[in-house]
């Protein structure tokens, strides 16, 4: 089969054009780390034995981060979660008015990038237990 000229030029741009792809949601590895701002949404769980090898209460103010952060933290050792240096880090996260300094001590794998999984007292101190899942969580590192 013959091409044309103008085939044969379509088909050299199609298979020479390097192939782009739409930016990845999350952030570079670290960036989560040494960027000032984040935001998410917040919930709240039952904790026990964490991520960071605590065993903490629903009335310890500690805090679960996605496991995209957890993960990809500087330091982090996928072999042993308790070594993250990650865990043990505070910060502070604001709803609306509201705000609460928190401890890393455990990892979320149903959360998104941003978001924050509370015990049901550090998220009391942001909104009532009966919402359930606030938005537009903004957090830092402290």
């Amino acid at each position: 089969m013959k091409l044309s000229n103008s085939a044969t030029v379509l088909l050299a741009a199609v298979f020479l054009t390097p192939a782009y792809s739409a930016p990845m949601a999350m952030q570079s590895r670290g960036s989560m780390a040494t960027s000032t701002s984040h935001s998410g949404d917040g919930t709240f769980y039952q904790p026990a034995l964490g991520a960071c090898g605590k065993k903490n209460t629903s009335h310890d103010l500690i805090v679960a981060v996605s496991h995209a952060v957890f993960d990809s933290y500087p330091g982090a050792n996928p072999s042993n979660p308790n070594k993250n240096p990650i865990c043990g880090k505070k910060l502070r996260a604001t709803y609306g008015t509201k705000s609460v300094v928190v401890t890393v001590e455990d990892r979320c794998v149903g959360c998104a990038t941003g978001d924050l999984d509370f015990t049901s007292t550090g998220f009391g101190k942001l909104a009532s237990l009966d919402k359930g899942r606030i938005h537009a969580v903004r957090w830092q590192w402290v």
